[in-house]
């Protein structure tokens, strides 16, 4: 093993991946770039990556799991009560989401063909969202639920950070409405 790959891990290459994405798009995710960002040589990124391709997929997939701590931690801290922790879920997105937003847009956006989250990194961040949604409306319609408050709070924030929200108000009273919205509608419906 070279010493530049025993020195450079997988994990290294693309959380430098991810920050060039955050700065500058998905177009400054180069080979070339990410190789100098943890620098070494763009061959040598060949050794842990096929292509640019298999890159960003990996890109994507830790975004999913950074996504699904982020979601599991606020469940947890909600307590035990499913209308609180849907609650939480919506807050803890939205500030991924607002944080990372060209990260947060590869999960749902298909901003580039075949960049998605390996179906394992999209389990784990899906899960605390259809545990959530199961316990306020039961398992038969807890995937229903579950997309529901995901298209809510992807499209809110997605507007949000595009800059769409252009009347002036708070746009954190609005969110907060959405979500006691969806949450008595949700409730409701059990």
């Amino acid at each position: 093993m070279s010493p530049a790959r025993a020195q450079t891990s997988q994990a290294a290459i693309v959380a430098a991946a991810r920050v060039l994405l955050e700065d500058g798009g998905l177009d400054a995710v180069s080979m070339a770039g990410v190789a100098e960002r943890v620098g070494i040589r763009a061959p040598s990124l060949y050794k842990r990556f096929d292509d640019r391709g298999a890159l960003l997929v990996a890109v994507a997939s830790d975004v999913a799991l950074d996504l699904g701590r982020v979601l599991a931690d606020e469940v947890a801290r909600a307590g035990d009560d499913p209308g609180r922790q849907l609650e939480a879920l919506a807050s803890g997105y939205r500030s991924f989401a607002l944080a990372t937003p060209r990260a947060a847009s590869l999960l749902f956006a298909g901003v580039a063909p075949d960049v998605t989250p390996t179906p394992e990194s999209q389990a784990v961040a899906a899960r605390p969202v259809l545990d959530v949604a199961e316990a306020i409306v039961g398992p038969v319609r807890a995937l229903a639920a579950a997309r529901v408050l995901t298209a809510f709070a992807y499209g809110f924030t997605s507007m949000e950070t595009a800059g769409a929200f252009r009347f002036g108000g708070d746009v954190e009273e609005a969110y907060r409405l959405g979500i006691t919205a969806l949450r008595s509608g949700l409730e409701a419906t059990a």
